[in-house]
Formats: C-alpha cells, structure tokens, sequence
C-alpha cells in the first residue's frame, strides 16, 4: 500500500489505513534501533512525521482525535530525539569538511568532530537508549489501538472540505513562518518553516491523486528546501553547542575552525532558503487550495459510496 489518499475509497477508511502502516514500520524501525540506533531512529523519526502530517490534513474532520494523537507522536518523536541529533552533527562536521575542503585539510575540524563521535557512543550506548526505545514502542502501539476510534466525513464535499483546509493550513503557518525568518531571522522561526515544508511535502504525497497541478517539480523543490533547513537547523544547534559555558566540543583553540564555519555556512543557508521559501510559499494559502477543494469534491464524488463499496465486499 501507499503513504497517498485513494479518492475512490473512504476518507476514514483511508485515513486508518496510512496512518496504521506509518505507526507499525515505525515500531519495526525501533525495535531495530535496539542493534542499529543511527539508522533505527532516523526511520522511525521519518515514519512519525509521516504519520502527524496526515494528523494535520485531516485534524479539522476529527480535531480530538487528531490533536491527541499528534500530541502522543510528538512526545514519542522525542524521547528518542537527543541520540539521533547526535549522528545528525557529526554528519553537519562531515558536510562542513566537504564543503570547506581546503580550509579544513589540515585537520582543523577533527578534535570537535572526536568529541562529537564520543558523545553519539555515550547515547546509543547508555542504558537510557534502550528504556526510550521501550517507552517509544509502547507509545506507538497505544497509537495503533487507538486508530479505530477515528471517524472523518466521507461524503465528498465534506472530506474535500477536511482535506484542502488541512493543505490550508499548513500553507498558512509556511507563510507565517517565512515572514517571520525574513524579518526576524531567529532559529526558531527558521525551524518553523522547515517543519511546515516537509508537513507540506508529505501531503503533496497524500494528495497526489487530488491535487489540481502537476505536483512532481513542486515536490522536488520542498524536498530540495527541507533539506537545507535540515542542514540549518543542524548549523544552529551546533552553534549553540559551541557557544555552551562547559565547552562541549573543546576549548576555543580547537574549535576556532569549526566555529567559523558554521557561521560562512549559515549566511549562506540563510539566504537560499529564503529565496526558495518565497518561490514555494509566497501566494496566497487561500488561493492555492481553492482549485483543491474543488477538484477533490469532484474526484470524490466519482467513487463508490461507502455503503456500495460494503455492499461490493
């Protein structure tokens, strides 16, 4: 099956279908952390995104349940969230490395990235992995019990109407987000604006049968934008690090180097996520899901009822 809304189909019975299969590979890939903590955890962490952003298309079909069940996602996200962002910066010196390639040839980066490698094996090591791991499995499977009890509206225009106001909305906190980072530039408003493009991406996917325009390069772009949010959000956590009164990473002398950087990466990240965030982001949210709502409730209404599709099994 796919992580994509079938219109032909229920919109409950396809909404309890994604999220059941985003919840239980999450599961797979936290019992595998137990052995493989990097990769487990950087698929789980995917998988649970996945899952509270087909929360957000459909929150305003079923807001208790949706709110819930993304707030429980949330917290599971991070009892797990401090061992993964520790391979998420030892990636960033690697990133730095490669980019800089002359300025860090002589080696001007490897006591910080040591140290890095040293605080990932205490975490994935620790006996605090493996009780986050348990506590995140029996989260999840909480979740799973749960995802019965969900009811969305699946007459056509109502389910078009959950759906293009869920695109909505996201659209709307982008907009918001990307104001902000012009005008502010603080971290948290970039960070906002990286989780509203990749919960934007994830319901291109959902509504790739809906959606009224041809979508294959719009995705490649927020994909294309949410990494280099990524890439910054991993630049300011580090700056914060090295900024830390206990010298995580070393003292000053070792982490000159690094320091610098960070700070030649980050007006650069600054500048073209911003300029790609105005390009994707900058119409109307109104506007952009007008011809959504109208297509969905078009293609809705050619599929099978649900009491049809009963009869039919």
């Amino acid at each position: 099956m796919s992580y994509r809304i079938d219109p032909r189909l229920p919109l409950t019975g396809e909404v309890r279908r994604i999220l059941a299969e985003e919840i239980g590979k999450a599961i797979l890939h936290l019992d595998a952390a137990r052995s493989r903590p990097e990769q487990g955890l950087h698929k789980c962490r995917k998988r649970l995104k996945s899952a509270r952003a087909l929360l957000r298309l459909v929150r305003s079909g079923d807001e208790t349940f949706c709110a819930t069940e993304n707030q429980c996602y949330r917290n599971v996200a991070a009892l797990i969230a401090g061992p993964r962002e520790a391979t998420a910066l030892i990636e960033t010196v690697d990133r730095l490395a490669a980019s800089f390639a002359k300025e860090s040839a002589d080696g001007g980066l490897d006591a910080a990235r040591d140290r890095l490698i040293a605080r990932q094996h205490d975490l994935h090591e620790g006996a605090g992995l493996e009780a986050a791991i348990g506590a995140a499995i029996a989260a999840c499977e909480d979740g799973m019990k749960r995802i019965e009890s969900l009811v969305l509206p699946d007459q056509p225009e109502q389910a078009a109407d959950v759906l293009a106001e869920g695109a909505r909305a996201t659209l709307r906190r982008a907009r918001k987000a990307l104001d902000k980072a012009g005008a502010r530039g603080e971290a948290d408003d970039f960070h906002d604006l990286r989780k509203a493009a990749k919960t934007h991406g994830m319901h291109l996917s959902l509504l790739g049968r809906l959606w009224p325009t041809p979508i294959k390069a719009r995705r490649k772009a927020v994909d294309a934008l949410g990494e280099r949010l990524g890439e910054l959000h991993d630049v300011f956590v580090m700056r914060t690090l090295l900024e830390a009164d206990d010298e995580p990473l070393g003292p000053a002398e070792d982490t000159k180097l690094l320091g610098k950087l960070l700070k030649r990466s980050e007006k650069s990240l600054r500048r073209s996520c911003l300029a790609e965030a105005a390009d994707l982001f900058g119409d109307s949210p109104k506007r952009s899901t007008k011809k959504l709502a109208r297509k969905a409730r078009d293609d809705l209404a050619g599929a099978p009822s649900k009491d049809a599709s009963a009869a039919a099994g």
